[in-house]
């Protein structure tokens, strides 16, 4: 090949790269525009306070960026003189993120080391899941929500630590049909937290600080971040637990048990929790710890877990969970999810996405998706409880949002 050929295949190739760039980066800016209006005009409407987002395509983070802010009312729901403002290395309370990021890792853990199987009977760990009615229920009917148990019971009226807290949903009747059904339930994760116990030896908060948090670099992840001794800033979440009081008292929620008397416990919290996990079973039954909800973290650090994940286990080129335990637990079952992860794409975080499309969402207002045949993931951070109670009912509903965040990012993140 003569040289004049070489060199105008050469500036073929540059000006094919170059146009590549120009686009690639044009599609960047305009989802960086799209992401603003939807979070932005969310603000200034004030339907939400504030929210953190982080996208990441490949390697790169091509968008992050705090909205609005971290606490904006006081308890009495007055908005404070100088509002705290939001930025990305403020923690989260990422609610039942924990479900995922903590509990679910902790048993993939577990497997790949040999130490459990994702069909062992609970049984073989807990004595009370041994007895008649529950002998039948596996860890994988925990983590895919289809063991039977409650969805939720209020823990704190009749636990008060953590051993009375299992001691409890041992001896609770089953509300469903074993692995016939998908039914979220809070208690399926609080269990699993105690097999890890069981299992580990450690306390729960123990072994994911050391195998799981430590080794991914994620320094800013922990439960109860006011004990740790230092300073973080943290985003704030409801004013004491409003949302709960009425879960056991308004029977239209479909949370009245015969042996609860509403009004036989009444140590609720009357200020705004910042740093203090929102769930009341995690805070009252379980001081902060529990495997269903405890976890505060940032928006960079879960974004190491999820680079894990997407990476099939490897960290820096080194394997940290095996790619088939990954493969075990993000292969969907007959309800559509996965293990501890949803996959579901009838899921407004993740609506309509392409097969292999992984999540889950936290009550605080936080959601994680990853779309792996995308090379793409969307971590996205609301404080929603900041506004309150909508008519003393109901908090504002993000998923719309979240579904506006996923569309977009789809659209121009290709």
């Amino acid at each position: 090949m003569s040289n004049l050929k070489k060199v105008f295949i050469y500036i073929i190739c540059l000006t094919v790269m170059n146009c590549a760039s120009t686009v690639a980066n044009a599609q960047t800016t305009n989802l960086a525009k799209q992401i603003d209006s939807i979070l932005q005009s969310q603000v200034n409407n004030e339907k939400i306070p504030g929210a953190v987002i982080e996208i990441k395509k490949g390697g790169e983070v091509i968008y992050k960026r705090a909205y609005g802010y971290a606490q904006k009312f006081n308890y009495e729901h007055h908005p404070l003189a100088q509002p705290e403002q939001m930025t990305t290395e403020h923690l989260f309370d990422i609610a039942s993120l924990t479900k995922v990021v903590g509990t679910t890792t902790s048993i993939m853990l577990l497997v790949d080391r040999g130490l459990i199987k994702v069909d062992d009977p609970v049984g073989k760990y807990i004595k009370a899941f041994a007895a008649p009615d529950k002998a039948a229920i596996t860890i994988r009917h925990l983590l895919t929500h289809t063991a039977g148990l409650y969805e939720w019971y209020p823990m704190y009226y009749r636990a008060h630590n953590k051993q009375q807290t299992f001691k409890l949903i041992g001896e609770l009747p089953l509300a469903f049909p074993i692995g016939a059904q998908r039914k979220y339930s809070d208690l399926g994760f609080t269990v699993l937290g105690e097999i890890v116990e069981v299992v580990s030896g450690q306390s729960l908060d123990q072994f994911e600080e050391q195998n799981v948090f430590i080794p991914l670099g994620m320094k800013h992840t922990m439960y109860n971040p006011l004990k740790k001794g230092q300073h973080y800033k943290i985003a704030a979440t409801s004013f004491g637990n409003p949302y709960e009081t009425r879960m056991v008292h308004d029977p239209s929620l479909g949370f009245q048990f015969k042996e609860i008397d509403p009004n036989s416990w009444n140590d609720w919290r009357h200020y705004v929790l910042k740093g203090e996990v929102n769930d009341g079973n995690a805070w009252y039954a379980e001081k902060g710890v529990a495997g269903a909800a405890g976890i505060f973290s940032t928006v960079d650090d879960m974004q190491k877990l999820v680079d894990m994940l997407m990476h099939k286990g490897k960290v820096d080129g080194k394997q940290f969970i095996t790619e088939q335990t990954i493969d075990t637990f993000l292969t969907k079952d007959k309800f559509n999810n996965g293990l501890g992860w949803m996959m579901d794409p009838a899921n407004s975080f993740m609506k309509d996405g392409p097969e292999g499309t992984f999540g889950h969402t936290g009550f605080t207002g936080t959601s994680i998706t990853v779309v792996p045949s995308k090379d793409l993931s969307i971590i996205l951070l609301i404080n929603r409880q900041q506004m309150g109670l909508i008519n003393d009912k109901e908090y504002y509903n993000v998923n719309p949002i979240r579904a506006e965040v996923f569309k977009a990012v789809m659209k121009y993140a290709y």
